[in-house]
């Protein structure tokens, strides 16, 4: 189990401030002066711990930064512009044209775009297997694979991979792992798994209130025998070698954030860190509700069926009550079986707001064919599980018996 209480102490007490502005500090500033020129070359160099510019860091994002590491006993910390900044400037920064990258599992509408549109236009290629397909895994892995990626949890298939195993692999192969844990922010610590670099996008559970958009990425330490130092990464290895156990950090920051720029702003910083106060309460409340929501209505709602993973009906049942003893979040699906019958259930829900985020503090659902994937043709579809029905749902911190009597009285109008 989770250990809420050890972050219902952490986080409060690590935002802010016991003497002054108790409230965190906004720097707005784009950009900074140096003492004098022999400080400059050492802030350029990084033997120096001060503002470089802006586009570099933020002492408002690095504040943050320092939050977010604490929470996942990382090396350290970049916040981006969005969550997929951070995708973004993990795989510039890391990967080179003619790389290939293995993605696990379902995805994120976004994500899946990146790689099969946008990464293939500069030389990196992105190949897609189901989280079970260890035989795949392997032999890719054998082949030369430069990186894998992940979600902790399909969005929206709600497929549950085995990080630990996975993570095994990619150590034997000496292949970059990296995790997208959005959806599932404390209940699952991936760099204690074996992962190398975590994402969050921060706009969802992290921040809970639909505020402010934002994202990070999270690094491991870099050691002396490291996967990084192989022929694999020999691009990498002049930062490695200059940087030490700060190198990830430093490779992200010199090979994509400066050249590409897709730094968090300091407003967002702040406003990222007044919610992050309160992410173990609402994390462990709305996964809790999402457990109690999933199994009232299971086989309760007509013409709807639903999905979770704390169901005896999903795949991963399993492998739930292992990894996810506290729970798995906010999110679940439920089907309609058609676009009518979904769009007839999302309009007659009282408690619901139709929107494209997830992790909010509100209840949130929307149907996926029609919006997100709506450009996505029936082959990627069927890749990502999305069918005609599909509707994801991120339950927020409402009384769950009012959730479920709201969708049932929803269920019961569809015609």
């Amino acid at each position: 189990m989770i250990d809420f209480e050890h972050f219902h102490t952490l986080l409060p007490q690590s935002v802010g401030s016991k003497s002054g502005a108790v409230a965190p500090t906004i720097t707005p500033s784009a950009a900074f002066g140096y003492e004098d020129a022999q400080q400059a070359e050492g802030i350029f160099s990084g033997n120096i711990a001060k503002p470089l510019y802006a586009r570099m860091g933020n002492p408002t994002n690095a504040n943050l930064e320092s939050i977010l590491s604490k929470i996942e006993d990382a090396k350290g910390a970049i916040v981006t512009s969005s969550g997929m900044g951070a995708i973004s400037m993990v795989l510039t920064a890391y990967l080179k044209s003619g790389d290939e990258v293995l993605c696990i599992g379902g995805f994120f509408g976004g994500t899946y775009a990146l790689m099969t549109e946008t990464m293939p236009r500069f030389g990196i290629s992105a190949d897609f297997c189901d989280v079970d397909d260890f035989e795949i895994i392997e032999k890719k892995l054998q082949n030369g694979l430069s990186m894998v990626l992940v979600e902790s949890i399909g969005n929206p298939n709600l497929k549950l991979p085995d990080i630990e195993k996975i993570a095994t692999l990619c150590n034997r192969y000496n292949t970059l792992l990296l995790v997208d844990n959005t959806a599932t922010p404390l209940l699952l610590q991936p760099l204690k798994m074996g992962a190398d670099i975590l994402i969050y996008s921060t706009t969802k559970n992290i921040s809970g209130h639909s505020a402010s958009l934002g994202g990070v990425a999270l690094f491991r330490t870099v050691k002396e025998e490291d996967k990084l130092k192989t022929e694999k990464y020999k691009h990498l290895h002049k930062i490695i070698d200059k940087m030490g156990s700060k190198a990830m950090i430093a490779i992200s920051k010199k090979r994509a954030l400066r050249d590409f720029g897709m730094t968090a702003n300091a407003f967002g910083s702040f406003i990222t860190m007044l919610g992050l106060e309160t992410l173990s309460l609402r994390i462990e409340r709305v996964s809790k509700s999402t457990e109690i929501i999933a199994k009232a209505l299971d086989g309760k709602l007509e013409h709807v069926s639903v999905r979770h993973p704390s169901l005896n009906s999903h795949e991963h049942h399993a492998r739930y009550k292992e990894i996810f003893p506290s729970g798995s979040g906010s999110l679940m699906t439920l089907d309609a079986g058609t676009k009518e019958k979904a769009f007839k259930f999302l309009n007659h829900t009282k408690l619901i707001t139709q929107t494209a985020n997830i992790g909010d503090n509100r209840t949130l659902a929307l149907h996926m064919k029609s919006t997100i994937y709506s450009d996505f043709d029936t082959k990627d579809l069927k890749v990502l599980g999305i069918t005609d029905g599909l509707i994801r749902v991120s339950i927020g911190l409402e009384n769950p018996k009012d959730i479920i009597n709201d969708f049932i009285q929803a269920s019961k109008l569809i015609n």
